[in-house]
């Protein structure tokens, strides 16, 4: 009789992704994440950090780290439906809440973990998701869980989020809950949702709207308080607000900010937030120090939408192709996945760090670098890329 190995489609697969050039091969930093990083060794301007403000070095959120430690120690011990939930967790909530204009707003330990734990308990069997083409995976993996029927409508257009609204209300038996998802800032492409007339049409169909705002925390609207704020929305029109601490906060976790019903419902029907244990108390600390930051400096923001217009404008004149961006990310597009890779490539090999973008993640033909701005890399930093951007373009025949 022979035995079969139940381990053998592990390295088959691996080896299958490495033939097909589709596997990840990781870099690793040494000291922290700085605009301008050590990776394998090699000194280099990092441009594909979601680190968009420099907060992670922030001396006001170290320290704030560092007293926690003091006075809270280094782990929570516990969920917090028993003992983990800390006065800290309550204060950042707090802020939170108050940063967001929201009735209430509760924490994750990471923004998948609330895609995935909340969208299965908002929606079920008798109901129908309603979901952008484009949107992030950990939407993608939520709708998969949930019972409810599917639709997906065609990137950002409206006409046929209306169609697909429209044909929803004729459903025999009528749907009992519909909810719209989408992301916020779209993370290969840039561009921004249309929140505004994603909103009246939510409204016009008595739809939940929930907006997943990961790449827009900290980075649109004002003080960077997200797209809610940027689209002058508050959340009687925009019912969840997702984010993350993740990016542009410098520190790490998920949240939603919403009424105080949603919050409510969501700590006593979501498992990942029932069933994780709570944030570390020096990471809760230094994101209510991130907060007052945002608050108190507004110099982060601008000079990110400083460095943002002057980087994008200069490789949109060498004549790069940078899609339908309208933020930080900054998609270089330049079509073949094997392009897209030796652009990378010989980018580090010149101090500049970059990941290519290639299919499955994007179309086969709009293979891409991604560029992702931060507020603290100098012009002069920023015309080296520049330069040398045009160089290798020129090279690889990507522009003329």
């Amino acid at each position: 009789m022979n035995v079969r190995d139940p381990t053998r489609f592990l390295k088959e697969e691996y080896n299958d992704l490495v033939d097909k050039a589709l596997d990840w091969r990781l870099k690793t930093l040494t000291g922290p994440s700085e605009p301008v990083s050590v990776v394998d060794g090699k000194k280099v301007i990092v441009l594909c950090s979601n680190n968009y403000l420099g907060l992670t070095t922030h001396p006001k959120l170290k320290e704030a780290a560092l007293k926690a430690i003091d006075s809270h120690g280094v782990g929570s011990g516990a969920v917090r439906p028993i003992s983990g939930n800390m006065d800290l967790h309550v204060e950042l909530e707090r802020r939170l809440a108050r940063f967001k204009g929201a009735e209430a707003s509760l924490t994750y330990p990471t923004g998948f973990m609330v895609n995935s734990g909340l969208i299965p308990q908002l929606v079920g069997g008798e109901d129908l998701i309603v979901s952008d083409e484009l949107n992030h995976g950990s939407i993608i993996d939520g709708v998969r869980l949930t019972r409810a029927d599917r639709a997906i409508y065609s990137h950002n257009n409206m006409e046929d989020l209306s169609r697909v609204l429209s044909e929803a209300e004729k459903h025999d038996p009528e749907y009992r809950r519909i909810l719209i998802i989408t992301d916020g800032v779209f993370s290969m492409d840039g561009d921004i949702a249309p929140l505004g007339r994603i909103a009246k049409l939510a409204d016009e169909h008595g739809a939940m709207l929930y907006v997943d705002d990961a790449h827009g925390e900290g980075v649109l609207g004002e003080g960077g308080r997200g797209i809610v704020s940027h689209f002058k929305l508050d959340h009687k029109k925009v019912h969840v607000e997702m984010g993350t601490f993740s990016k542009a906060f410098g520190t790490v976790g998920g949240h939603i900010s919403g009424s105080t019903d949603l919050v409510k419902f969501a700590w006593n029907k979501s498992r990942t937030w029932l069933l994780s244990s709570s944030h570390p108390p020096p990471v809760v600390a230094a994101t209510i120090a991130s907060i007052e930051v945002l608050e108190t400096e507004p110099q982060h923001v601008t000079n990110l939408w400083e460095n943002t217009g002057y980087f994008k404008k200069a490789v949109q004149d060498l004549g790069f192709n940078t899609g339908n961006s309208q933020t930080p990310i900054i998609p270089i597009i330049v079509g073949e996945s094997s392009k897209a890779k030796q652009l990378s490539d010989e980018l580090y090999e010149r101090g500049i760090f970059v990941v290519p973008i290639v299919f499955p993640m994007v179309a086969k033909d709009l293979a891409r670098i991604r560029v992702q701005m931060n507020a603290k890399l100098s012009i002069v930093e920023l015309d080296t890329v520049i330069e040398t951007l045009e160089e290798i373009g020129k090279k690889l025949k990507i522009i003329q």
